[in-house]
C-alpha cells in the first residue's frame, strides 16, 4: 500500500504540518516555502494532496489563496478545521525574566498582545510561526522568545515557557485538503455536503442579484460568498462560494445551472462531505 503523500506550506511544526497529522496520519510530508510551491507539487504530482489553509476565525481570509485556487483548480478532497493554540517558546537554558524579544509570524503576535505587553517584549516579525522557532533553535540568543506550535517545540527541541497564550480561545483555521484528479463522493442521503466553486460574472446589472436567485429559489444555504479582484485590474471580480448540498441533488443542480446563465466562467472546485466541526 502506498504511503500518502501531503505537502504544506511552511516549516516542519507548522499548524499546517499539525492539520496534515491530524487528516493524514504517518503520511509523508514535504514542507514548502511558499504557498505557489506547494499548489504546483500537487498539481506536478497527482500522488500529493496539498493542505491548504483558507481562512482564520480571528484573522480572516489567508492572502494568495483565493488566487492560486482558480489557477491551479485542483480539486477539494475534504475540509479540515484545526484548532490554533500558541505558545511562548525558548532555548533550554532560557527564563521567561531572560526574555526581551519575540518573534513570529505577524497574524500570531497580533493573537498574543496581552502577554507580550505584559513582559513588555519588543517584536521580531518572521515569515512564519514555525520558522521563528526553527530560526530560534539555530540561534545562540536567550534573550529572545518564539510564538509558535507545540509541535515546533518538540522539532526544534525548544522549551514552553507557556502554552495557551492567545487573547482569545477558539482561534480557528480552516483547511482545505486539495490534490489532482480526485473523484467526488456518491451522494448519500444521511450524508452533509459542502460544493466550492469559483466564479466570474458576466458585465451586465443586477448579475450578481440574478445569479443567487437560484439558490433562494431552490432554498440552498450559501455558508460563504467572498469576491476578490482579478489581477492586474479593478473591472473584474471573482467570487469564491461554499453551498451546503451535493452536485448530484436536484436542488442543487437547479441552482447552478441558473448561476451559469450569468456567469463568464463557473469552475466546480469541489464536492466533499462537511466536516463534523460543523455541528457544533
Amino acid at each position: 500500500m502506498k504511503k500518502i503523500k501531503i505537502a504544506f506550506q511552511g516549516e516542519k511544526g507548522a499548524y499546517s504540518h499539525i492539520a496534515s497529522e491530524e487528516v493524514f496520519k504517518n503520511a509523508e510530508i514535504k514542507n514548502c516555502a511558499t504557498f505557489e510551491e506547494t499548489f504546483k507539487t500537487a498539481f506536478e504530482d497527482e500522488n500529493f494532496k496539498a493542505i491548504i489553509p483558507l481562512e482564520n476565525s480571528l484573522a480572516g481570509r489567508v492572502a494568495d489563496i483565493h488566487y492560486l485556487l482558480p489557477k491551479y483548480k485542483l480539486q477539494i478532497y475534504a475540509e479540515h478545521f484545526q484548532k490554533v493554540e500558541h505558545c511562548l517558546l525558548c532555548k533550554q537554558e532560557a527564563e521567561l525574566k531572560d526574555i526581551k524579544y519575540v518573534r513570529s509570524h505577524a497574524q500570531a503576535i497580533g493573537q498574543c498582545q496581552e502577554i507580550i505587553k505584559k513582559n513588555n517584549l519588543k517584536i521580531i516579525i518572521s515569515a512564519d510561526t514555525a520558522g521563528s522557532a526553527k530560526d530560534l533553535a539555530e540561534s545562540k540568543d536567550n534573550f529572545i522568545a518564539a510564538i509558535a506550535s507545540e509541535l515546533a517545540a518538540e522539532t526544534y527541541s525548544l522549551k514552553i515557557l507557556k502554552k495557551n497564550i492567545e487573547d482569545e480561545a477558539g482561534n480557528i483555521t480552516r483547511f482545505l485538503v486539495m490534490g489532482k484528479n480526485i473523484k467526488q463522493p456518491e451522494y448519500d442521503k444521511n450524508k452533509k455536503y459542502i460544493t466550492t466553486c469559483i466564479f466570474r460574472l458576466k458585465s451586465e446589472p443586477s448579475a450578481l442579484y440574478k445569479s443567487l436567485g437560484g439558490f433562494a429559489a431552490n432554498q440552498i444555504n450559501l455558508t460563504k460568498l467572498e469576491s476578490f479582484s482579478v489581477k492586474n485590474t479593478f473591472d473584474q471580480t471573482n467570487f469564491y462560494l461554499d453551498l451546503e448540498g451535493h452536485i448530484e441533488q436536484k436542488t442543487v443542480k437547479k441552482s447552478l445551472e441558473e448561476l451559469g446563465f450569468h456567469t463568464e466562467s463557473l469552475d466546480i472546485l469541489g464536492v466533499y462531505e462537511a466536516s463534523k466541526f460543523r455541528q457544533k
